[in-house]
Formats: structure tokens, sequence, C-alpha cells
């Protein structure tokens, strides 16, 4: 089976072995076996997060296709405890969590993949992040071939990332989230999705209500899944927003200006970290508006300029290529260098 058939992107090539683990005991045992063979591995789930290679793929890709939902404790006091696989679809655990009263991930609805990938990178939108609501990972531990439970804090969360990025080290068995009971969402963190709601920020609004704005938003920008709707052949968001420190962004400021006048002001939020500025933002103003590339086979999203899309039948260097024309418009431009948020496999930007 080529990998096209299992990533959203629909690019990938034919892997030396596949196996598909069911349970948590199936995944470790298929890891600890490719370990202990000393071969390549990759582990795949819901494929919404990489970006491979169409070569013939060295080693094992484990399929992770681990289940359960297991409510652990709920009380009105300390909300809900839920044990989740890591196997499980992301947006099948939101749409339960609306329909059961679990709040705190209402706003990160649509997002495609698993559960398990959602702690590694600490996936996030309109004004969540999993990383609220996870209270401990559950992973295998390759290097010291056992299990470890890993509590929030020392999961190292930040934006887009955590412990878990960029190291093979560890596969995430299943994640426990500390979820709150009630019938309405959190307060509503961010302005487009308030104006859909017509309340203000910050204001509270039924679960189910604040799930449909979040996918009506998603849908505007392609950014939920639909084989009919070549936009949505994508990885998502490609780019991250970067975030500056003070003397980073002053200079970032004075390229803008200077190139596209006084008056202009990039995106700001500050933060702990740093600024916060759009990559999206960046990349428009480099020139790169929506539908850049097309009639090719790969092209920026016509809906959203952070999506880089298969129109049908492009290759994986087409998206590289693309990618990295996008990266280095936005680098001469603007002095700041955009780091890819998907996963590479067998290929370099």
């Amino acid at each position: 089976m080529r990998l096209a058939e299992l990533t959203t992107l629909r690019v990938g090539g034919v892997a030396d072995r596949l196996v598909t683990a069911s349970t948590t005991d199936e995944l470790v045992d298929a890891v600890r076996e490719v370990d202990d063979a000393d071969e390549p591995l990759l582990l795949l789930a819901g494929g919404s997060n990489l970006l491979v290679s169409d070569e013939p793929l060295p080693g094992t890709v484990v399929r992770v296709a681990t289940s359960g939902v297991v409510v652990e404790s709920a009380d009105g006091c300390g909300g809900v405890n839920v044990r989740v696989a890591a196997g499980e679809r992301w947006d099948d655990l939101v749409a339960r969590a609306a329909a059961e009263g679990w709040v705190g991930i209402e706003a990160l609805s649509g997002i495609p993949g698993s559960v398990g990938a959602t702690p590694i990178q600490n996936v996030g939108a309109y004004g969540q992040e999993v990383s609220q609501t996870i209270a401990q990972v559950r992973v295998w531990d390759r290097y010291g071939q056992q299990v470890l439970t890993v509590a929030n804090a020392d999961c190292r969360f930040t934006y887009r990332h955590s412990a878990f990025k960029g190291t093979d080290r560890f596969v995430v068995l299943d994640v426990l989230f500390q979820l709150r009971l009630g019938d309405l969402s959190a307060p509503i963190g961010y302005a487009d999705l308030a104006r859909g709601l017509g309340v203000e920020l910050g204001a509270r609004v039924p679960l189910a209500d604040a799930r449909t704005a979040v996918l009506d938003q998603r849908r505007k920008r392609g950014m939920v899944l639909d084989a009919a709707d070549h936009d949505t052949w994508s990885a998502g968001s490609f780019f991250t927003n970067p975030i500056m420190s003070e003397p980073a962004f002053a200079e970032l400021r004075g390229r803008v200006q200077s190139a596209l006048g006084a008056e202009v002001e990039p995106p700001a939020w500050p933060g702990e970290q740093g600024t916060k500025t759009s990559a999206a933002w960046l990349i428009e103003r480099a020139g790169f508006g929506k539908g850049f590339g097309l009639p090719g086979p790969a092209a920026l999203s016509t809906k959203h300029t952070l999506a880089l899309t298969n129109r049908g039948g492009a290759a994986a260097d087409d998206l590289v290529g693309l990618a990295r024309q996008v990266r280095d418009g936005v680098q001469d431009a603007f002095g700041v260098t955009l780091v890819n948020e998907p996963v590479l496999v067998g290929l370099t930007l």
C-alpha cells in the first residue's frame, strides 16, 4: 500500500512493511520488534501532519489504530477525567465532548488526525490548546524500554511544541484529559469566532453552538477534510506563526514599513515567549496570495495561504518545492524564516 492512501496530502511511497496496531499492547510490541531489529520506524495514525517522499520507504510503518475512551472519574466539582487511546480520531472525541457536556476542547473542532498526535505538537486553534486540558500523557519510552506516565508540567508544552516533538524517543499510548462539566463553552477568545456567534469576546455559548461555529470557520478556510474539495487536500497550516524576540520583531517592523509603507504594522501578539506574528500575513505580503501555484498540481489553498494543497496528481517534490519557494520568499522579503509544522519523511526543506 502506498502511504499516499493514508495521508491527507495524498502523497507517499510504498513502505517495506506496514503493521497495524489495534491495541496498546500490539503497538508496544510492534515498536519493540522494529527497534530490536534495528530497522527504521515511522509511526502513522491520521496522516494529517506528514509530508512523505514518493520514494520507497525503508523499514516499517506502524499504523496506530488503537481505540478506547474511558471516563475515569466525573463529579460536579472536579469535572471529568477521560483517558483516550492514541489512535482515536480527534474530532470524534471533540464531538462526544460537546454532546456530553465536557468543556475545554470545543474550539479544537474539525482538526484532523488522532488523539495521540495532539500533545506532540500541542494542537491549538481559536484560543484553545490541548495543553490546557491534558492532565498526563502515557508513552512508551523506546530508549528505556518502559511505559512512562508524563504529567502536564513535564510535557514542557509551548506554542506548537512539547517534550515529545523533535525526538523519536516516545510513542504516545494514551492521553488523560481533565475537562470541566457544563453546558456552556469556555470563554470565546477569538475575534472571528465571536463575530460568527454574534457575541462579545469572552462570552460563553452553548457547547453545540461553539462547535458549529468553529466548524463553519474552518470550512471557510478549507481546514475541514472533504474529499471533493482540493483545498482540504493538505496538512493544515504548513508553517507555524513565528515567535520573535523584541529586537527581531523591531527589525521585522522596519522591513515591513520600508517595503509596504510607514503606516503598515505587522500583526503582533506579545506573550511570555516573545511576540507572535502571523505567518499567513507575511506569506501574503511577500507576494504569495491564495491559490498561488495554480494551475499546477501543488498550490496554496484558494481559501487560506497557510495551507499547501495537492490539487490532484501532485508529487511530494512538488509540495516541497512550493513550500521552499514560499519560505525563501518570506525570508527574502522580511528576514523571517518560516518553520514547517508537518513532519517531512524522506524529504528536506
